[in-house]
């Protein structure tokens, strides 16, 4: 770390293409620990939102053999501190980055590994017994369901199986198959768990608007039993670092159910943060080695709407 050196810190985000918001409250969280932020971003192509507010390093695709050794020689060349997985894809190969010369915020990279397959996830979680929807596995189909891909993001792909003719059209081993519970309400929990697995907060909050699978509105909510819901899967699971977990609520009989768990900060974790649940400030605490305290100190009610805006980029 060489915060000593200059009172700065080097923050490599992976895929933060159009984090804008969230970059902007990582410079806010280094200013209050009396750093100045030098933020990067790792990405395909320099023609990325995150632009505007970082230096944007061109890399391979996360599925590259060299992209381990490619991190390492941005990591060194730039003296980044911490690394912050914005994408799925990112978040293995940073859980198994092999060098010590860096911070992330992630879990076990067998932890992620399973969360990245939905049918494992599935699996693992009827195993400790935490309440998901009934998932199809052999005979015949209680329609309606919704077929998810195993391994996809953002809610790609998903299709709701309404006859055998819909499920006929399907690769059952390619897809999470569960009832599709369609008088439901959603919500997500924005959660940090330092590297002694001390739970430091957990936010949820309702999806209200939903568009191409990320949300364009949300509110954080007051939910006690969102919250210790919560706070079981976390501690049974044992995860560590940035973590989102997707609830539904059944509204026939307002039963909780897991959807999935994404072990990464969520698109919409700017409305956690600015609720009062300062996850840039204990992501660089916790890479400086500073402890942590539990926090419940968020406003429920707070709502953020998303919006476009166009990034201008003269080639010529």
């Amino acid at each position: 770390m060489n915060t000593k050196r200059d009172k700065s810190i080097g923050v490599l985000m992976l895929g933060g293409a159009k984090r804008v918001s969230m970059a902007r409250h990582f410079e806010k969280a280094a200013a209050r620990l009396g750093l100045k932020l030098r933020l990067y971003s790792y990405e395909l192509s320099a023609l990325v939102p995150i632009a505007t507010v970082a230096t944007i390093v061109e890399g391979l695709r996360w599925s590259d053999p060299e992209v381990v050794n490619d991190l390492h020689r941005v990591v060194e060349e730039n003296d980044i501190d911490v690394m912050i997985p914005f994408v799925d894809g990112a978040v293995e190969v940073v859980a198994r980055y092999p060098f010590a010369d860096c911070y992330a915020p992630v879990c076990s990279p067998t932890l992620a590994a399973m969360m990245f397959d939905k049918v494992v996830a599935a699996e693992l979680f009827a195993r400790e017994r935490i309440p998901i929807p009934r998932t199809y596995t052999r005979g015949a189909p209680q329609f309606p369901l919704i077929a998810k891909p195993r391994r996809g993001s953002a809610s790609r792909g998903l299709k709701v199986v309404r006859s055998s003719a819909d499920f006929r059209a399907i690769d059952p081993s390619q897809y999470l198959i569960q009832d599709y519970i369609e008088t439901r309400r959603e919500y997500t929990v924005d959660c940090f768990i330092d590297r002694d697995g001390q739970i430091i907060v957990t936010v949820p909050r309702e999806r209200l608007e939903i568009a191409g699978g990320e949300v364009t509105r949300t509110m954080t909510v007051d939910r006690d039993d969102i919250i210790e819901m919560s706070r079981h899967i976390l501690r049974t699971l044992k995860f560590t670092g940035a973590v989102t977990l997707q609830f539904l609520q059944d509204t026939r009989n307002n039963k909780l159910l897991l959807m999935e768990i994404n072990p990464r900060l969520g698109g919409g974790a700017v409305c956690s943060v600015a609720a009062g649940a300062n996850l840039p400030l204990y992501i660089l605490k916790e890479a400086l080695g500073e402890s942590l305290e539990p926090s419940a100190d968020w406003r429920p009610g707070t709502v953020i709407a998303r919006y476009m805006q166009e990034v201008v980029f003269h080639l010529k």
